[in-house]
């Protein structure tokens, strides 16, 4: 599974590159979690899609961060997560693959919604979501307050 924009390729992470992403962390939360994506991904593999981590790419290949989608609930909604490398920043990355990104996940059977949570403090990320179209929910979560798209 890729998808393609015009300045970017976004594709799924093999079970390997999984597996190396988590090896690099040093959070031990970050651990955590790629660790319990690469698990659902093997216990879902019909659905990996909706646990793997997303590569986020320049059309050369250069690795230039990643998204997730945290799982396909009954109610028809996603939860998605992106980052761009830090020397990487500032250039509209995540704003092209969130849009990106988003407006696949909406194509796909079953899905009715796409959420998102950013910290109350990162104004930058709450920037990319409004740019994608995604609106406040009114709604505060673990990490902050709560976007979503339809």
């Amino acid at each position: 599974m890729v998808i393609e924009t015009e300045r970017l390729k976004i594709r799924i992470a093999s079970d390997d590159e999984m597996r190396g992403i988590i090896d690099k962390q040093t959070d031990e939360e970050m651990i955590k979690a790629f660790s319990e994506m690469l698990q659902e991904c093997l216990d879902h593999p019909e659905d990996r899609q909706w646990y793997a981590t997303w590569m986020i790419e320049k059309k050369d290949g250069t690795h230039i961060g990643d998204l997730c989608f945290k799982g396909l609930n009954s109610d028809g909604s996603v939860e998605i997560g992106y980052g761009i490398n830090e020397e990487k920043q500032g250039r509209g990355y995540a704003t092209e693959a969130t849009a990106a990104a988003t407006a696949w996940a909406l194509r796909q059977p079953g899905v009715s919604r796409v959420d998102a949570e950013t910290d109350p403090d990162n104004k930058k990320s709450q920037r990319v979501l409004e740019k994608c179209g995604f609106v406040p929910s009114g709604i505060m979560g673990e990490e902050g307050p709560r976007f979503y798209k339809e």
